[in-house]
This record gives C-alpha cells, structure tokens and sequence, in this order.
C-alpha cells in the first residue's frame, strides 16, 4: 500500500504542471481548445514513440488492433477520461489561476467514491471519513484566497472542474472494469496489452480523438501560437505521459476499492505542487494560517489513509 502511496504522490507532482501550464498559455491568450487538443496530439506522438522502443511496429499494430477491436468501448471511456475531463480543465484556465483549479479539482476524492458505488463498489466508512479530511484541507486552502474570488470564476473557473471531478475517475473506473473483467455491462477486454499503462493511456487518447475533432469543428479557433505549442508539448510530457501512466499503473495495482479510493486520494498532493510551481513561475502565491491549516490537514488525511490499510492487513 506504502508503495502505491508513493506513486500517486509521484504523479500528482506531473499532473500539477498542468495547472501552472495552463495557467501560462492562459496569460498569453492561447486558446482554451489548442491547450487541450495539442496535449493529446504530442502525447500520442510521444506515445507512440514509447511503444516502438518496447515492441517495434509489432507493439503499435497490436495496440491499434485492440482500439478498432473495441472501439466503441474506447471512445466512450477516452471521451469520458480525458476529452470531458481536460477540455473542461482548460476552459476553466481562462477565468481561475492554477492553485484555484488544482484546489477544486481535488473534489475527485470524493467524486472517486461516487463513481465507485456507481459500479457496485463498497468499502468502510473510514474511507469517506479520510477523504472528508483531504478535502476539507483543500476547501482551507481556497478560503485563505477567498478575497480573489469573483462570480465569474465560480461559474466559469469551479463548476466546470467540479464536473471534470467526475469524469476523470469514470474514464478510469471503465478501464478497470474492463480488464478486470467484474461487470457484466462493461466489455471484458482479454488481453495482456492492457497490463502496460502506456498502452491503455495510448488506447484512451486514440479514444478521445473524434471528440477533439467535433469541438474544433465547432470552436474552430485561430492557431495557436509557438509558445502554446511548446507549452502544451511540456504537458502533455510531464502530465499526459508521466504523470497518468504512474497514476495508472498505481491504480492497476490496487487489489480492491478501498485501495483504489486511495490511490486517487493522493492527488491532493497537486495543491501543494501547484501553489509551489505558481509561485516560481508568477510569484503570486501567498501562505496564510488557512492555507497552512488545510496543507496540514491534506497530509493527515494521506497519513490516515496509509495507516489505515496497514493496520488492517495485520
């Protein structure tokens, strides 16, 4: 369990560049649609590379057979998992900063819970109880800012992360059931393909490329600029490639649901990561007592978690 912790902590560290990135491209004008759209273009392009140094053309073949295999399966899941949930993570990036985002997006702790009873899961009330902490520490967090805050943002900035919140850990919540073959309405893909996160992040991008296609078609923005180029190549490297191929590998080693709401509680270490790159990169981050406060109580709701399932394997 020790272990997993560590690795969701690792990727939460990755995905945390999303936030002060997007936050970048954002300052600089770049479009909402190009931030999200270019971050799947370089991650299938970086991908794809991975691939061909484990198994060659032989490995890319075998992974696109399995896409047009069930296809069907993996749009839904990739539009879900990533088109939904990062579209509106960037749209978002227009009207809040970084730490806001990254701030609200930690209601997927409890959004995880959710999606887990959606699929028939079922685990002990301390697991809510631990999560409740985690996420109070992020509400502190946003309160010690609450001077920054205007209408607008909470419509435009938290309502849509709120719901990007649910997507996320659906989109991954099908992957699981899938290869792990435990209901009946979600196909059981067979194959070992699915034991390599970088194949099933590949599978899940290939998945969410119609969706990128229609809202193009509907936005069709101006191109983007070099610097969003560039920008959106480092996030899709340090979120979109490492951060979710360590996140799902965690994830895929979870052995039952209390593990898994564990695994995805450790995101909340992106708020402590978030505030830290925000502050190198705008130098606009402030640490109040609240701020403090809800940091503290984000780490203990972490610490919990691990003790918990430690004690319980005894």
């Amino acid at each position: 369990m020790f272990k997993l912790i560590v690795l969701g902590i690792i990727s939460g560290a990755f995905f945390s560049t999303t936030f002060v990135l997007n936050e970048l491209m954002s300052v600089q004008n770049g479009h909402w649609l190009y931030s999200a759209t270019l971050r799947y273009f370089f991650m299938i392009l970086f991908l794809a590379v991975i691939l061909l140094f484990q198994g060659g053309i032989k490995r890319l073949k075998e992974v696109t057979n399995l896409f047009l295999q069930n296809y069907i399966f993996w749009i839904i899941s990739g539009t879900i998992g990533f088109g939904f949930f990062y579209a509106l993570i960037c749209f978002a990036a227009d009207y809040s900063p970084g730490w806001v985002i990254a701030a609200s997006w930690q209601f997927t702790i409890v959004a995880t819970l959710f999606v887990l009873l959606f699929f028939g899961k079922s685990f002990p009330k301390k697991i809510w109880f631990f999560s409740s902490i985690i996420f109070i520490g992020v509400c502190l967090v946003n309160l010690s800012h609450i001077d920054n805050f205007e209408f607008l943002t909470f419509i435009y900035g938290a309502i849509p992360v709120l719901v990007a919140s649910f997507c996320y850990p659906l989109g991954n919540q099908l992957i699981w059931e899938s290869q792990n073959g435990s209901n009946t309405k979600v196909p059981h893909i067979k194959s070992s393909l699915l034991k390599n996160s970088f194949n099933k992040v590949v599978l899940m991008c290939l998945g969410s490329i119609p969706f990128w296609i229609v809202l193009l078609l509907i936005f069709q923005p101006s191109l983007p600029s070099s610097s969003q180029v560039i920008n959106s190549s480092f996030v899709a490297l340090f979120s979109g490639v490492f951060a979710t191929t360590i996140f799902l590998y965690a994830r895929g080693m979870a052995k039952n649901s209390d593990e898994i709401a564990a695994v995805d509680a450790t995101q909340a270490s992106e708020v402590i990561f978030a505030m830290i790159g925000g502050f190198l990169l705008f130098g606009n981050i402030s640490i109040s007592t609240f701020s403090i406060i809800g940091l503290i109580l984000i780490m203990l709701g972490l610490f919990l978690f691990i003790k918990y399932q430690n004690k319980s394997k005894i």
